[in-house]
C-alpha cells in the first residue's frame, strides 16, 4: 500500500519504472545524511521522506522529465514535488500530517535550489545511490 500523493499515476520513465517503482527504491536510500541539515535531528528511519523533498524531486525530474514545483511553506522554505504529463506525485509528502494544496505551486529551478553547496552534494549522494540500486 502506498500513502504518498500520486501514487496512483501512471507515467513510466523510458526503462517502464513508475513512481511506485522509485518510492520502493527511495525509502531504502533516503537517510539521515540526505535529509536537510536543518531537519537532521528529527529524521528517523520512521519517517525517511522528511527533509527530501528538492533532492527526491529533482532526481524524479532526471527519471521523467517534467516540472519540479513547489508549495511555498509558513518557515519561507517550499515543499518540491513532480508533474509529469499533465500528472502529479510527490515521493516525500508522507512527512506531512496535514493534506498540502498543489494547486498552486510555483516552478522551482534547479540552479536555485543547488546553488546551496550541501543540497547539490545530497543530491549527488541520493543520485548516486540510486543509481547502484538500479544497476547502473
Amino acid at each position: 500500500m502506498y500513502n504518498f500523493y500520486g501514487f496512483e499515476t501512471n507515467v513510466t520513465d523510458p526503462q517502464g519504472h513508475t513512481p511506485r517503482d522509485y518510492y520502493d527504491m527511495l525509502k531504502d536510500i533516503w537517510n539521515k545524511d540526505t535529509c536537510a541539515p536543518r531537519m537532521q535531528d528529527q529524521w528517523t528511519p520512521a519517517n525517511p521522506t522528511l527533509g527530501q523533498c528538492s533532492i527526491t524531486s529533482f532526481l524524479m525530474q532526471d527519471m521523467f522529465g517534467g516540472e519540479v514545483r513547489g508549495i511555498a511553506l509558513p518557515d519561507g522554505n517550499y515543499h518540491c514535488f513532480n508533474i509529469v504529463e499533465g500528472q502529479t506525485f510527490d515521493l516525500t509528502s508522507e512527512q506531512f500530517n496535514e493534506k498540502l494544496d498543489y494547486a498552486n505551486a510555483t516552478p522551482q529551478e534547479r540552479t536555485t535550489h543547488f546553488a546551496k553547496e550541501e543540497k547539490r552534494q545530497r543530491y549527488e549522494l541520493l543520485k548516486e545511490r540510486l543509481m547502484k540500486r538500479l544497476g547502473e
